[in-house]
């Protein structure tokens, strides 16, 4: 196992100090890229979305209570299936009532939406003890007007902004997952961002952790190799 190398308070200080100027530049950086996603336009939503809830059908504009703005995490969960992904289910086990309290503080909502129905959902989110609303999408476009919806014949071809028609054969489709953005203004709502992929990788609370320490994630693809004392594979269930 290699560990960092021994030596005085001294240079280590020194190293950390060159550190300190290399993070301060990518915080800069960071908040400018925030700024810039701020700065995004936004698109109109005119189709009417109607979600089946614990409380019956809701829309798009129903979903964000009495807040300004929404996040919908898009959690893979398709109708054949019996439980959630083990991914999205990691992600949303660490949401706690106190997240989602200062979530909220600044004026925004978080809900979850799903293409199984929503019996499916209840009995899921009761075993797992979650905190966040869950909808189903079931009768609607909306996975597949977001993208995490793949399927050829529903004309749905892409996933994370790039075509992936050659990866699908004819009758396939699947889900993925990822996060939208919408915004309400008086009785009209806006999308204003979607992520997926490793561009949700900062949402997964574990791996900001992780990245402080001297062994990181402990997974294969990381530098310097030999560090970590036991590998894993790049896994956001954390169960390998």
């Amino acid at each position: 196992m290699a560990l960092p190398e021994i030596v005085s308070r001294e240079e280590w200080t020194q190293a950390r100090m060159r550190l300190l100027a290399l993070e301060k530049e990518q915080t800069a950086r960071r908040t400018a890229l925030n700024a810039e996603r701020r700065r995004l336009p936004m698109v109109r939503i005119d189709k009417k979305y109607v979600f089946e809830g614990p409380e019956g059908p809701v829309t798009l504009a129903d979903l964000f209570g009495e807040r300004g703005q929404l996040l919908v995490q898009h959690v893979m969960f398709e109708p054949g299936w019996d439980a959630a992904c083990p991914g999205c289910t990691a992600a949303v086990d660490v949401i706690s009532s106190r997240l989602l309290d200062q979530v909220r503080s600044r004026d925004t909502e978080l809900a979850l939406v799903s293409r199984a129905p929503l019996a499916k959902l209840e009995t899921y989110r009761a075993a797992r003890d979650w905190v966040v609303p869950w909808y189903s999408s079931a009768d609607t476009d909306f996975n597949y007007d977001f993208q995490v919806t793949v399927d050829k014949s529903r004309g749905q071809v892409h996933y994370n902004y790039r075509d992936v028609s050659d990866q699908i054969e004819d009758g396939d489709s699947w889900d993925e997952p990822g996060y939208s953005c919408f915004v309400r203004d008086g009785g009209e709502v806006f999308h204003t961002y979607s992520v997926y992929a490793r561009g949700a990788e900062p949402l997964i609370p574990a791996y900001a952790f992780l990245d402080l320490t001297a062994f990181g994630r402990s997974e294969e693809w990381e530098e310097p190799k030999g560090r970590a004392r036991h590998l894993h594979a790049a896994d956001p269930t954390f169960t390998d």
